[in-house]
């Protein structure tokens, strides 16, 4: 379902102007639930200057009134926003990651203090408001917020979070620190892998030596033997 250019703002708008459920404005906007419950009460870092939907056609007054008259009904957007290529600026991040965020910025932020807020913007994509609000620990939804790797919850690449980290270490003029975790890995597997096929050898010649002194009846027809049987001669 495509979704408003400015979800937070619309959803805003929507907040202070309609008596839609949190649950509608939440499915409409691409938001969760919590985060439209935050405008609600006022209690998101930033109070947020609402974007009337209406004028921006990706909403229409009957619309909307479908959605005050049902709680039930998703509201549909009357015009997909036309996408705009973005150049320089925050990633995007899929909706289904969003929620993610917080807990992959505040894993930077306990693990490599050093990077600064406008690095983690550009590897996260998220506003600086929302990381010094984990930073300082203000951040309306702190208490369900767990340090994460962003590199595992797909939020960025191991090759940019690493870059951005040895571009603080150089700002700061400390050495980068060195990821020793798969030291060793490669010749473990080597070894792992050459007692694999050591194995692999005994166990050939333990069953060829079983089978060694048994007489065969495998003959579909006399002189040839049928290559999917080994059944022992009676």
């Amino acid at each position: 379902m495509a979704q408003p250019l400015m979800p937070h703002a619309t959803a805003a708008w929507l907040v202070e102007n309609t008596s839609l459920t949190f649950e509608q404005i939440a499915d409409f906007c691409g938001l969760h639930i919590l985060e439209v419950q935050a405008i609600a009460d006022d209690t998101a870092a930033t109070k947020l200057t609402g974007r009337d939907p209406i004028r921006a056609n990706e909403l229409t007054h009957d619309e909307i009134e479908k959605g005050q008259n049902d709680p039930d009904y998703r509201l549909q957007m009357h015009k997909a926003p036309e996408q705009v290529r973005r150049t320089r600026g925050p990633r995007y991040t899929p909706v289904s990651k969003r929620q993610d965020k917080p807990d992959g910025i505040a894993w930077i932020i306990k693990n490599h203090p050093a990077v600064t807020d406008g690095q983690i913007s550009k590897l996260i994509g998220t506003t600086r408001t929302t990381i010094a609000a984990i930073r300082d620990r203000t951040h309306w939804n702190m208490a369900n917020i767990t340090p994460k790797d962003p590199v595992t919850l797909g939020l960025t690449t191991q090759r940019e979070l690493d870059a951005a980290v040895a571009k603080a270490a150089k700002a700061a003029g400390v050495a980068a620190p060195v990821d020793t975790r798969f030291e060793g890995d490669r010749e473990a597997l080597i070894e792992e892998l050459r007692r694999e096929r050591e194995q692999h050898v005994r166990d050939a010649e333990a069953a060829l030596a079983d089978a060694g002194d048994e007489a065969l009846r495998d003959e579909v027809v006399p002189g040839i033997r049928d290559p999917f049987t080994n059944r022992p001669m009676e």
